[in-house]
Protein backbone atom coordinates (compact mmCIF):
# COMPACT_ATOMS: atom_id res chain seq x y z
CA UNK A 1 0.00 0.00 0.00
CA UNK A 2 1.41 3.41 -1.02
CA UNK A 3 0.01 6.53 0.63
CA UNK A 4 -0.14 9.59 -1.64
CA UNK A 5 0.12 12.52 0.73
CA UNK A 6 -1.78 15.69 -0.13
CA UNK A 7 -2.37 19.02 1.61
CA UNK A 8 -6.17 18.84 1.44
CA UNK A 9 -6.82 15.57 3.30
CA UNK A 10 -5.35 13.22 5.88
CA UNK A 11 -4.22 9.84 4.55
CA UNK A 12 -6.03 6.69 5.68
CA UNK A 13 -3.43 4.52 7.38
CA UNK A 14 -3.58 0.85 8.34
CA UNK A 15 -3.05 1.14 12.08
CA UNK A 16 -2.28 -2.25 13.67
CA UNK A 17 0.31 -1.79 16.40
CA UNK A 18 1.17 0.65 19.20
CA UNK A 19 4.19 2.38 17.67
CA UNK A 20 4.99 3.87 14.27
CA UNK A 21 8.53 3.94 12.83
CA UNK A 22 9.06 6.56 10.13
CA UNK A 23 12.07 6.89 7.82
CA UNK A 24 12.83 9.12 4.83
CA UNK A 25 16.41 8.18 3.89
CA UNK A 26 18.09 5.04 2.53
CA UNK A 27 19.99 4.38 5.77
CA UNK A 28 16.91 5.28 7.79
CA UNK A 29 14.89 2.63 5.95
CA UNK A 30 17.47 -0.03 6.82
CA UNK A 31 17.33 1.04 10.47
CA UNK A 32 13.52 1.01 10.47
CA UNK A 33 13.41 -2.53 9.08
CA UNK A 34 16.03 -3.71 11.58
CA UNK A 35 14.10 -2.15 14.44
CA UNK A 36 10.79 -3.69 13.35
CA UNK A 37 12.31 -7.16 13.01
CA UNK A 38 13.24 -7.29 16.71
CA UNK A 39 10.91 -4.73 18.28
CA UNK A 40 7.36 -6.09 18.44
CA UNK A 41 4.25 -3.94 18.18
CA UNK A 42 5.53 -1.52 15.51
CA UNK A 43 4.21 -0.38 12.12
CA UNK A 44 6.79 0.86 9.62
CA UNK A 45 6.39 3.77 7.19
CA UNK A 46 8.95 4.89 4.63
CA UNK A 47 9.21 6.56 1.24
CA UNK A 48 8.21 4.39 -1.70
CA UNK A 49 11.39 5.16 -3.64
CA UNK A 50 13.25 2.94 -1.18
CA UNK A 51 10.95 -0.06 -1.74
CA UNK A 52 12.64 -3.47 -1.50
CA UNK A 53 9.79 -5.57 -2.87
CA UNK A 54 8.67 -7.37 0.30
CA UNK A 55 6.73 -4.54 1.92
CA UNK A 56 3.29 -6.10 1.45
CA UNK A 57 4.35 -9.36 3.10
CA UNK A 58 5.92 -7.47 6.02
CA UNK A 59 2.93 -5.07 6.36
CA UNK A 60 5.17 -2.06 5.70
CA UNK A 61 3.38 1.04 4.45
CA UNK A 62 5.07 3.35 1.97
CA UNK A 63 4.29 6.95 1.11
CA UNK A 64 4.90 9.57 -1.56
CA UNK A 65 5.16 13.25 -0.74
CA UNK A 66 6.21 15.20 2.36
CA UNK A 67 6.40 13.24 5.61
CA UNK A 68 5.02 16.35 7.34
CA UNK A 69 1.61 15.52 5.83
CA UNK A 70 1.70 12.01 7.30
CA UNK A 71 2.28 13.10 10.91
CA UNK A 72 -1.25 14.37 11.77
CA UNK A 73 -2.67 10.89 11.02
CA UNK A 74 0.05 9.17 13.03
CA UNK A 75 -0.53 11.50 16.00
CA UNK A 76 -4.19 10.48 16.10
CA UNK A 77 -3.69 6.72 16.39
CA UNK A 78 -0.25 5.81 17.80
CA UNK A 79 0.98 5.89 21.39
CA UNK A 80 4.54 6.42 20.23
CA UNK A 81 6.22 7.64 17.03
CA UNK A 82 9.85 6.75 16.31
CA UNK A 83 11.32 9.03 13.64
CA UNK A 84 14.64 8.44 11.89
CA UNK A 85 14.87 12.10 10.90
CA UNK A 86 17.00 14.99 12.17
CA UNK A 87 15.92 16.40 15.52
CA UNK A 88 15.49 19.96 14.23
CA UNK A 89 13.24 18.86 11.39
CA UNK A 90 11.11 16.77 13.76
CA UNK A 91 10.65 19.68 16.19
CA UNK A 92 9.47 21.96 13.38
CA UNK A 93 7.08 19.34 11.98
CA UNK A 94 5.41 18.33 15.25
CA UNK A 95 5.12 21.81 16.77
CA UNK A 96 1.71 22.59 15.15
CA UNK A 97 0.34 19.22 16.31
CA UNK A 98 1.03 19.54 20.04
CA UNK A 99 -1.99 19.75 22.37
CA UNK A 100 -1.38 18.40 25.88
CA UNK A 101 1.33 16.32 27.55
CA UNK A 102 -1.39 13.99 28.86
CA UNK A 103 -2.61 13.12 25.35
CA UNK A 104 0.26 13.77 22.93
CA UNK A 105 2.02 10.59 21.80
CA UNK A 106 5.60 9.94 22.81
CA UNK A 107 8.05 11.02 20.10
CA UNK A 108 11.52 9.53 19.78
CA UNK A 109 14.20 10.54 17.25
CA UNK A 110 17.04 8.35 15.93
CA UNK A 111 19.95 9.74 13.97
CA UNK A 112 20.65 8.37 10.48
CA UNK A 113 23.50 6.15 11.69
CA UNK A 114 21.51 4.75 14.61
CA UNK A 115 24.05 5.95 17.18
CA UNK A 116 21.71 8.02 19.37
CA UNK A 117 18.08 7.61 20.39
CA UNK A 118 16.56 10.83 21.75
CA UNK A 119 13.42 11.29 23.84
CA UNK A 120 11.76 14.37 22.37
CA UNK A 121 8.12 14.59 23.48
CA UNK A 122 5.91 13.16 26.24
CA UNK A 123 8.89 11.62 27.98
CA UNK A 124 7.23 10.18 31.06
CA UNK A 125 3.45 10.29 30.68
CA UNK A 126 3.68 9.43 26.99
CA UNK A 127 6.26 6.74 27.59
CA UNK A 128 8.92 8.25 25.31
CA UNK A 129 11.69 7.90 27.91
CA UNK A 130 11.12 4.18 28.35
CA UNK A 131 10.62 3.78 24.61
CA UNK A 132 13.94 5.55 24.07
CA UNK A 133 15.75 3.12 26.37
CA UNK A 134 14.20 0.09 24.74
CA UNK A 135 14.84 1.26 21.16
CA UNK A 136 18.43 2.05 22.12
CA UNK A 137 18.79 -1.44 23.58
CA UNK A 138 17.66 -3.02 20.31
CA UNK A 139 19.99 -0.85 18.19
CA UNK A 140 22.85 -0.88 20.73
CA UNK A 141 22.72 2.91 20.61
CA UNK A 142 23.08 5.63 23.25
CA UNK A 143 19.78 6.75 24.83
CA UNK A 144 19.44 10.50 25.41
CA UNK A 145 16.95 11.39 28.18
CA UNK A 146 16.74 14.72 29.98
CA UNK A 147 13.76 14.16 32.32
CA UNK A 148 15.02 14.26 35.92
CA UNK A 149 12.26 12.04 37.33
CA UNK A 150 13.19 9.11 35.06
CA UNK A 151 16.85 8.71 35.95
CA UNK A 152 16.26 5.95 38.53
CA UNK A 153 17.13 2.63 36.94
CA UNK A 154 14.55 0.05 37.93
CA UNK A 155 11.49 -1.74 36.52
CA UNK A 156 8.87 0.76 35.24
CA UNK A 157 5.77 -1.14 36.34
CA UNK A 158 3.34 0.73 34.10
CA UNK A 159 5.56 0.26 31.03
CA UNK A 160 7.04 -3.16 31.82
CA UNK A 161 7.46 -5.21 28.62
CA UNK A 162 5.81 -2.53 26.50
CA UNK A 163 8.36 -2.85 23.70
CA UNK A 164 7.43 -6.52 23.34
CA UNK A 165 3.72 -5.76 23.20
CA UNK A 166 2.96 -7.00 26.73
CA UNK A 167 -0.30 -5.67 28.14
CA UNK A 168 -1.23 -5.45 31.80
CA UNK A 169 -4.65 -6.91 32.50
CA UNK A 170 -5.73 -4.39 35.13
CA UNK A 171 -4.41 -0.99 36.21
CA UNK A 172 -5.75 -1.37 39.76
CA UNK A 173 -2.43 -2.29 41.40
CA UNK A 174 -0.01 -0.32 39.22
CA UNK A 175 0.55 2.40 41.82
CA UNK A 176 1.11 0.25 44.95
CA UNK A 177 3.30 -2.22 43.05
CA UNK A 178 5.35 0.65 41.63
CA UNK A 179 5.79 1.94 45.18
CA UNK A 180 7.08 -1.46 46.30
CA UNK A 181 9.60 -1.51 43.47
CA UNK A 182 10.85 2.03 44.09
CA UNK A 183 10.98 1.55 47.89
CA UNK A 184 13.07 -1.62 47.46
CA UNK A 185 10.56 -3.95 49.11
CA UNK A 186 10.69 -7.64 48.20
CA UNK A 187 9.23 -7.98 44.70
CA UNK A 188 8.62 -11.25 42.84
CA UNK A 189 8.78 -11.38 39.06
CA UNK A 190 7.03 -14.55 37.86
CA UNK A 191 7.70 -15.31 34.20
CA UNK A 192 6.07 -18.30 32.54
CA UNK A 193 6.29 -17.04 28.95
CA UNK A 194 7.34 -14.04 26.90
CA UNK A 195 10.62 -12.35 26.07
CA UNK A 196 13.35 -12.80 28.66
CA UNK A 197 15.56 -9.81 27.83
CA UNK A 198 13.48 -7.18 29.65
CA UNK A 199 16.26 -5.92 31.94
CA UNK A 200 18.06 -3.17 29.95
CA UNK A 201 20.46 -1.68 32.47
CA UNK A 202 24.22 -2.17 32.72
CA UNK A 203 23.92 -3.40 36.29
CA UNK A 204 22.58 -6.56 37.94
CA UNK A 205 18.93 -6.86 38.86
CA UNK A 206 18.59 -5.44 42.42
CA UNK A 207 18.56 -7.91 45.31
CA UNK A 208 15.03 -6.98 46.32
CA UNK A 209 13.70 -8.26 42.95
CA UNK A 210 13.56 -12.07 42.69
CA UNK A 211 12.75 -14.09 39.54
CA UNK A 212 10.49 -17.17 39.68
CA UNK A 213 9.37 -19.60 36.99
CA UNK A 214 5.98 -20.34 38.55
CA UNK A 215 3.43 -18.71 40.82
CA UNK A 216 3.57 -21.36 43.55
CA UNK A 217 7.24 -20.63 44.23
CA UNK A 218 6.59 -16.91 44.34
CA UNK A 219 3.68 -17.27 46.75
CA UNK A 220 5.85 -19.38 49.05
CA UNK A 221 8.34 -16.49 49.31
CA UNK A 222 5.58 -14.14 50.55
CA UNK A 223 6.65 -11.08 48.51
CA UNK A 224 5.40 -7.56 49.15
CA UNK A 225 4.46 -7.24 45.46
CA UNK A 226 4.52 -9.26 42.26
CA UNK A 227 4.79 -8.84 38.52
CA UNK A 228 3.37 -11.90 36.74
CA UNK A 229 4.03 -12.57 33.04
CA UNK A 230 1.97 -15.42 31.63
CA UNK A 231 -0.41 -16.34 28.80
CA UNK A 232 -2.38 -18.65 31.11
CA UNK A 233 -5.62 -17.91 32.91
CA UNK A 234 -4.80 -18.09 36.63
CA UNK A 235 -6.50 -20.60 38.91
CA UNK A 236 -8.41 -19.37 41.95
CA UNK A 237 -5.50 -20.35 44.20
CA UNK A 238 -2.94 -18.61 41.99
CA UNK A 239 -4.90 -15.35 41.98
CA UNK A 240 -3.64 -14.70 45.52
CA UNK A 241 -0.42 -13.43 43.91
CA UNK A 242 -2.40 -10.47 42.56
CA UNK A 243 -3.34 -9.17 46.01
CA UNK A 244 -0.57 -6.66 45.36
CA UNK A 245 0.42 -7.70 41.87
CA UNK A 246 0.14 -6.80 38.22
CA UNK A 247 -0.60 -9.43 35.57
CA UNK A 248 1.04 -8.98 32.17
CA UNK A 249 -0.03 -10.73 28.98
CA UNK A 250 2.88 -11.40 26.58
CA UNK A 251 2.14 -11.82 22.88
CA UNK A 252 3.10 -15.48 22.53
CA UNK A 253 0.04 -17.33 21.24
CA UNK A 254 -0.11 -18.21 17.53
CA UNK A 255 -3.29 -19.48 15.91
CA UNK A 256 -2.80 -21.64 12.83
CA UNK A 257 -6.09 -21.57 10.93
CA UNK A 258 -7.88 -22.99 7.93
CA UNK A 259 -11.50 -22.59 6.93
CA UNK A 260 -13.94 -23.20 4.12
CA UNK A 261 -14.31 -20.37 1.63
CA UNK A 262 -16.77 -17.76 2.84
CA UNK A 263 -16.74 -18.75 6.52
CA UNK A 264 -18.13 -15.84 8.54
CA UNK A 265 -16.27 -13.63 10.99
CA UNK A 266 -18.68 -14.69 13.75
CA UNK A 267 -18.00 -18.41 13.29
CA UNK A 268 -14.24 -17.98 13.19
CA UNK A 269 -14.24 -15.71 16.26
CA UNK A 270 -16.43 -18.14 18.20
CA UNK A 271 -14.13 -21.08 17.44
CA UNK A 272 -11.15 -19.04 18.62
CA UNK A 273 -12.89 -17.94 21.83
CA UNK A 274 -14.07 -21.47 22.65
CA UNK A 275 -10.63 -22.95 21.97
CA UNK A 276 -8.83 -20.42 24.17
CA UNK A 277 -11.24 -21.11 27.03
CA UNK A 278 -10.70 -24.85 26.64
CA UNK A 279 -6.93 -24.34 26.79
CA UNK A 280 -7.21 -21.77 29.62
CA UNK A 281 -5.34 -19.16 27.61
CA UNK A 282 -5.88 -15.39 27.67
CA UNK A 283 -7.05 -13.84 24.42
CA UNK A 284 -4.82 -10.86 25.22
CA UNK A 285 -1.79 -13.07 24.59
CA UNK A 286 -2.71 -13.92 20.99
CA UNK A 287 -0.16 -12.47 18.57
CA UNK A 288 -1.08 -13.82 15.14
CA UNK A 289 -3.31 -15.78 12.82
CA UNK A 290 -1.37 -17.87 10.29
CA UNK A 291 -2.64 -19.78 7.27
CA UNK A 292 -1.91 -20.77 3.65
CA UNK A 293 -1.55 -18.17 0.89
CA UNK A 294 -4.75 -19.47 -0.72
CA UNK A 295 -6.52 -17.82 2.23
CA UNK A 296 -4.73 -14.48 2.07
CA UNK A 297 -7.95 -12.83 0.89
CA UNK A 298 -10.36 -14.79 3.14
CA UNK A 299 -12.63 -12.05 4.46
CA UNK A 300 -13.55 -13.76 7.74
CA UNK A 301 -9.93 -14.40 8.71
CA UNK A 302 -8.87 -10.88 7.72
CA UNK A 303 -11.70 -9.32 9.76
CA UNK A 304 -10.84 -11.33 12.86
CA UNK A 305 -7.17 -10.37 12.61
CA UNK A 306 -7.93 -6.70 12.00
CA UNK A 307 -10.53 -6.30 14.75
CA UNK A 308 -8.27 -7.97 17.33
CA UNK A 309 -5.12 -6.18 16.13
CA UNK A 310 -3.35 -9.48 15.39
CA UNK A 311 -0.73 -10.19 12.76
CA UNK A 312 -2.02 -12.02 9.69
CA UNK A 313 0.62 -14.16 7.98
CA UNK A 314 0.33 -16.72 5.21
CA UNK A 315 2.68 -19.30 3.69
CA UNK A 316 2.94 -21.17 0.39
CA UNK A 317 2.13 -24.87 0.16
CA UNK A 318 5.82 -25.56 -0.35
CA UNK A 319 6.74 -23.77 2.87
CA UNK A 320 4.06 -25.66 4.80
CA UNK A 321 5.15 -29.03 3.39
CA UNK A 322 8.68 -28.46 4.69
CA UNK A 323 7.35 -28.66 8.26
CA UNK A 324 7.01 -31.97 10.08
CA UNK A 325 3.42 -32.42 11.30
CA UNK A 326 1.53 -35.04 13.29
CA UNK A 327 -1.67 -35.15 11.25
CA UNK A 328 -0.96 -34.89 7.48
CA UNK A 329 -4.05 -35.10 5.28
CA UNK A 330 -4.28 -36.30 1.68
CA UNK A 331 -7.65 -34.56 1.39
CA UNK A 332 -6.14 -31.22 2.36
CA UNK A 333 -3.31 -31.85 -0.12
CA UNK A 334 -5.82 -32.50 -2.91
CA UNK A 335 -7.38 -29.05 -2.50
CA UNK A 336 -4.43 -26.93 -1.35
CA UNK A 337 -1.20 -28.68 -2.36
CA UNK A 338 -0.23 -28.83 1.33
CA UNK A 339 -0.59 -31.83 3.64
CA UNK A 340 -1.70 -29.50 6.41
CA UNK A 341 -2.50 -25.83 6.91
CA UNK A 342 -3.23 -24.88 10.51
CA UNK A 343 -0.64 -27.18 12.08
CA UNK A 344 2.44 -26.31 9.97
CA UNK A 345 1.47 -22.61 9.76
CA UNK A 346 1.41 -22.34 13.56
CA UNK A 347 4.78 -24.08 13.79
CA UNK A 348 6.37 -21.91 11.10
CA UNK A 349 5.33 -18.61 12.69
CA UNK A 350 6.02 -19.58 16.30
CA UNK A 351 9.20 -21.60 15.85
CA UNK A 352 7.77 -24.13 18.32
CA UNK A 353 8.65 -27.80 17.85
CA UNK A 354 5.45 -28.97 19.53
CA UNK A 355 1.98 -27.46 19.53
CA UNK A 356 -0.27 -26.81 22.51
CA UNK A 357 -3.18 -27.92 20.30
CA UNK A 358 -2.24 -29.99 17.27
CA UNK A 359 -5.48 -29.59 15.35
CA UNK A 360 -9.18 -29.19 16.05
CA UNK A 361 -11.97 -29.19 13.50
CA UNK A 362 -15.09 -27.22 14.40
CA UNK A 363 -17.75 -26.57 11.77
CA UNK A 364 -16.09 -24.78 8.87
CA UNK A 365 -12.95 -23.96 10.85
CA UNK A 366 -9.74 -25.82 11.66
CA UNK A 367 -7.45 -24.43 14.36
CA UNK A 368 -4.03 -25.24 15.82
CA UNK A 369 -2.37 -23.38 18.69
CA UNK A 370 1.31 -22.75 19.36
CA UNK A 371 3.23 -20.86 22.04
CA UNK A 372 6.25 -18.87 20.90
CA UNK A 373 9.29 -20.11 22.87
CA UNK A 374 11.61 -17.43 24.21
Amino acid sequence: MILSLAEDKLPVIKHVNTYAVVAITKHGVDLARKLASSFSNTDVYYMSKFAKGDEEQLNIQMFQGSVRLLLPSLFQVYQGIIMIISLGAVVRMIAPLLKDKKTDPGVVVIDDKGEHVISVLSGHLGGANELTKEVAAVLQATPVITTASDVQQTIPVDLFGKRFGWQWESAEKLTPVSASVVNEEQVAVVQESGEKNWWNYDKPIPNHISIYSDIAQALASNPAAALVITHRLLTTKEQAILKNGVLYRPKVVVLGMGCNRGTSYDEIEQVIDDTLVELQISKQSVKAITTIDLKKDEVGLLEVAEKNHWDFTYYTAGQLNNVSIEQPSNTVFKYTGAYGVSEPAAKLYSGAEELLLVKKKSGNVTISVAIIPH
